[in-house]
């Protein structure tokens, strides 16, 4: 029968799996796994799924700006270069906002109100992936969309983020222009110039902007208070969000009809459909808000997700096919 061995002298003589004289290696799976844990924080700071989104709406811009199908090298270049900067602003927001971040039950989980990510690190990221994003346009598309893309990111880092954000509840319907942004540097890419067409599609983005951001608001107002950021929803009544996302969809609505000299009846036929519906459901919120009844706005948010998705889309196959226009 073996002697027993002492739980002391156990640690004190580890086992030894490398070169007599060489410390063990660390085991690969935990290098594995913090890696993994590294490169996804990274990853969150760009906040993948609003990227999805943006560029959602470059393609068919370009679409529309050569009335064909642009070449697949230039989509591409275009796409990656826009997700870097669409990047590059959101990791440069996250360093700038990880302290309301982190009073959000919303954006608690983000990389840098955790501190999974060290703000200097984020900044350097966010800063190198801005940079990136102007040379690659520049050299794969034209310096007008390598212009466009660092006035995009400076816009919603130095105007949204760190003045309006804080100081008004204008701050979503003036920031927002920032998302607006892909629209043009898809035109742009395309024909090196900012046509009409490219500012009519500026616009829609540009008025939808509220009642979607609002209506996720009215769902996290306590979020926002909690933060000391005055969203509308926070420093306003019910009724009055409501009026006002009831406004920006008429106007929105209305907004999307400036492109019928450009296309055909397959796109008018979605935006006379699609508007409605969606002013309609906003009246409906308002509505309920007007009565007092318990409503759900994230209805309206997620129908304006699909709203701005399939109105792009269309504006892509309309272009695509080459139909007649309207007017």
């Amino acid at each position: 029968m073996s002697a027993p061995v002492s739980h002391r002298g156990a640690a004190e003589r580890p086992e030894r799996t490398g070169t007599p004289g060489q410390a063990s290696p660390a085991p690969a799976r935990g290098r594995l796994a913090r890696f993994r844990d590294t490169v996804r924080a990274y990853l969150g700071l760009t906040k993948t799924r609003i990227i999805e989104q943006l560029l959602v709406v470059t393609v068919p811009a370009m679409i529309l700006a050569e009335r064909a199908m642009p070449s697949v090298w230039l989509i591409l270049a275009t796409l990656v270069g826009g997700a870097m900067a669409a990047a590059s602003a959101h990791a440069l927001n996250c360093v700038a906002d990880a302290d309301i971040d982190a009073k959000m039950k919303r954006t608690s989980r983000r990389p840098t109100a955790r501190g999974e990510v060290p703000r200097r690190n984020a900044l350097i990221f966010g800063l190198v992936l801005g940079a990136l994003s102007a040379v690659w346009l520049w050299a794969t598309t034209n310096l007008l969309s390598a212009l466009l893309s660092v006035a995009a990111i400076a816009f919603y880092v130095l105007v949204y983020t760190l003045v309006l954000k804080r100081r008004t509840s204008q701050n979503i319907v003036w920031g927002g222009a920032a998302g607006c942004m892909p629209v043009v540097i898809g035109w742009s890419a395309v024909t090196g110039t900012v046509g009409w067409p490219a500012l009519v599609m500026f616009g829609v983005i540009f008025f939808w902007t509220p009642p979607h951001f609002w209506a996720l608001a009215m769902k996290y107002k306590d979020d926002y208070a909690a933060a000391e950021v005055p969203m509308l929803p926070v420093v306003a009544t019910p009724r009055q969000v409501s009026v006002r996302i009831v406004a920006y969809s008429w106007v929105m609505a209305l907004w999307t009809f400036l492109l019928l000299p450009v296309t055909s009846w397959i796109y008018a036929a979605f935006a006379l459909a699609g508007g409605v519906y969606f002013v309609v459901s906003a009246h409906r919120l308002h509505a309920g808000v007007k009565a007092g009844r318990e409503v759900a706005p994230m209805r309206l948010f997620h129908l304006s997700n699909l709203y701005l998705c399939g109105l792009f889309l269309t504006i892509a196959v309309d272009a695509a096919i080459g139909l007649p226009t309207v007017l």
